[in-house]
């Protein structure tokens, strides 16, 4: 029996640029939706900047499964293309600075009155109010003002960035979540919603633990590396193998004992220096040199094998090599190999969101700039070969 995938029937344009908004409409395609790409001529940000740099590999993830238009917003029959496909569509998401689209007269307020069941899904920088809300705001610049970058690190060294883009994607997440929420709302009322996500906003909640120390203690703790956010918990840390390095973490006593066991120190369990989490938070220095001196004369998937074989949370340290090839996720059908033109084999993921009975699709190879919009402008607008030629030759797509 075929399963119809959650999304089928809804229309998105899609005017979203690098990872944030784009990842959104990857997941919405991948749900079902029809998602249309829609680029200025000369292509968004990310296509432009993939040409031959690594950016292609992310522009090839992220819009893969949609179909490609190019519309100008700036040129007034542009705008007025945008309109009438709105009028058409489900759904609209972009993540241009508040005010881009506004500034077109095809801002949120203009096409959900075109078109009253329309959600119009935003994501910027700081959200569409309050004092920042027209400061430009980038995955790093995110970083810093949400405070992640207070917290990640070594306590001797300055702050860091994640090295994922950690807030691009949670708001490409959120926005998401805020679009379905939407759409289920619209079958109770019949009415279309804005939906307006910040990238600030997203990066609060992740940063619980640390936040909660802080208010425990009175003020922010130093930052601690691979260790507990608030250093109440050891072992929890990444330890040196004899090819790379593990994570262990024990957030239970039965796990310390049971890695007391998996290290052949059953003794240590019962040590007064490490009975509970306490004492070991306490003498945490201890706690790790005595892990890092077990797991030093192991390979780590040794070391993955044994732990896990006791019930102890752990995973190798996986470099890229390792990542895009795991056999687990390839079983999964999380990730599957593509050709690419420019790259050779790739290996691309499906979505994240899995329904039971729907397979996740393998979508088709991101398009090339403008390729549909013959097909969707005759589509969803009946417009002949002569009228997209027209508009074409103005300018306007």
């Amino acid at each position: 029996m075929t399963v119809a995938k959650p999304l089928e029937g809804v229309i998105v344009l899609d005017l979203g640029q690098v990872y944030n908004g784009p990842y959104c409409g990857f997941l919405l395609a991948q749900a079902g939706a029809r998602v249309i790409k829609v680029e200025a001529p000369g292509g968004e940000t990310l296509r432009r900047r993939a040409l031959d740099t690594s950016q292609c590999y992310p522009f090839a993830l992220l819009n893969a499964g949609k179909e490609c238009i190019t519309v100008n917003i700036k040129h007034p029959d542009g705008a007025k293309l945008i309109r009438s496909l709105a009028r058409e569509a489900d759904v609209l998401l972009e993540n241009f600075s508040p005010g881009t689209m506004a500034q077109y007269g095809i801002g949120s307020e203009t096409l959900c009155a075109d078109n009253p069941r329309l959600v119009y899904g935003c994501s910027t920088g700081f959200g569409n109010s309050g004092r920042y809300r027209d400061y430009l705001g980038m995955d790093i610049t995110v970083q810093a003002v949400s405070g992640m970058m207070s917290i990640t690190g070594e306590g001797h060294g300055p702050p860091l960035k994640a090295g994922a883009a950690i807030c691009d994607f949670l708001a490409g997440i959120h926005l998401y979540g805020g679009i379905v929420s939407a759409l289920y709302q619209r079958e109770r009322t019949g009415r279309g919603a804005v939906v307006d996500i910040s990238m600030q906003d997203c990066m609060f909640p992740p940063m619980a633990t640390a936040i909660g120390s802080y208010f425990f203690t009175g003020g922010q703790l130093p930052r601690t590396g691979n260790r507990h956010p608030a250093l109440s918990a050891a072992p929890y840390n990444v330890y040196p193998a004899s090819d790379g390095h593990v994570a262990i973490i024990c957030i239970r006593e039965e796990h310390w004992r049971q890695l007391c066991e998996a290290m052949g120190e059953p003794h240590l369990a019962n040590d007064p220096r490490f009975r509970t989490m306490k004492d070991r938070a306490a003498n945490m220095d201890a706690v790790d040199v005595l892990v890092g001196d077990w797991t030093r004369l192991r390979a780590k998937e040794e070391i993955f094998e044994i732990t896990q074989r006791h019930g102890v949370i752990s995973a190798p340290v996986r470099s890229l090599a390792d990542v895009v090839a795991d056999p687990h996720m390839h079983e999964r059908g999380s990730l599957y190999w593509q050709e690419d033109p420019a790259m050779g084999d790739i290996a691309l993921c499906t979505t994240p969101l899995r329904f039971r009975e729907v397979e996740p699709p393998r979508p088709e190879s991101a398009g090339g700039l403008g390729e549909d919009t013959g097909k969707v402008l005759g589509e969803l607008l009946d417009l002949d070969a002569s009228g997209v030629a027209a508009l074409r030759d103005s300018g306007a797509i």
